[in-house]
């Protein structure tokens, strides 16, 4: 009689639960960063025990990707990715990525197995997240203390010749904050000093704005994003005095490509998005 109870009591759970969900904008917005959030983890955590057989190796972010990619499914997200045939090969690079929501964590899952040799700076804070934390120092997060600008740059500059002797491909948000708007933020300028640093080009990418998430309005739908790889900018040759020219180009490039992914996204210009699936993507 109780298990009947029981049962009873969960079905009648659900079934307020989904009713919730399908009515309520709000719930639905939760619920759907919640799953977000707790899968990320999990995702990341669940291959722990692996990817302590090789720590620090940008190879431990393969599973945990493809984990995030499962995840994205599920949400009902749909990317598609271009442009690998501008891909930099045979040198490291510093790829930069428009920062837009937490959410560009699996346009990271996307990129990984198909970039190579990747690695991305985050601030100090996240490594505690254990065991998020964990998961991200063995794949070979490069942590930075934010609040001490001259050791955080003294990170910086040490990653500079990483990449270059070890031809290492960092991910970094030049924006620095969140942001989803018509048009890019100013760029900081740490990501452009470790570039002209090591002297290796960057690799601009650019990912269409997400219009099926808004924080103000509790919007978060079902959708879809193109991830757009641009040519390589050269650095080679190029000195701290560059340095405001080069963010200004690379900004304006950045920016009106958004810019066009955006509207073709937004207008369903689907003939125009050549889709490449990496679901299943490994690189060893």
């Amino acid at each position: 009689m109780n298990v009947s109870s029981e049962m009873l009591g969960g079905a009648i759970l659900l079934v307020a639960g989904y009713a919730l969900f399908s009515a309520s904008k709000v719930f639905r917005y939760y619920t759907k960063w919640v799953f977000f959030c707790i899968g990320a983890c999990i995702a990341a955590s669940i291959f722990i025990p692996v990817m302590l057989l090789r720590p620090r190796d940008y190879r431990n972010g393969l599973l945990p990707s493809w984990g995030a990619r499962q995840i994205s499914k599920c949400l009902g997200l749909k990317w598609s990715v271009r442009g690998t045939e501008n891909i930099v090969q045979d040198t490291g690079c510093v790829i930069l990525i428009n920062h837009q929501s937490a959410v560009d964590l699996i346009v990271l899952a996307n990129i990984w197995p198909i970039m190579g040799r990747c690695t991305v700076i985050s601030k100090r804070e996240i490594f505690y997240l254990w065991p998020f934390g964990l998961a991200a120092w063995l794949w070979g997060t490069i942590f930075i203390d934010r609040l001490n600008v001259e050791k955080a740059q003294s990170t910086i500059n040490k990653t500079g010749d990483t990449i270059r002797n070890n031809k290492a491909k960092l991910a970094m948000f030049p924006e620095g904050t969140r942001h989803i708007g018509d048009e890019l933020l100013p760029f900081k300028k740490g990501a452009f000093h470790v570039a002209i640093a090591s002297q290796t080009p960057i690799q601009p990418i650019v990912v269409s704005r997400y219009y099926f998430l808004d924080s103000k309005t509790y919007k978060f739908d079902a959708g879809k994003s193109v991830i757009e790889i641009l040519p390589a900018i050269p650095t080679a040759g190029l000195t701290k005095n560059d340095i405001g020219e080069l963010i200004e180009k690379t900004r304006t490039v950045m920016n009106n490509a958004y810019k066009k992914l955006t509207q073709q996204v937004t207008s369903n210009c689907d003939s125009s998005i050549n889709n490449i699936d990496t679901s299943d993507s490994t690189k060893s």
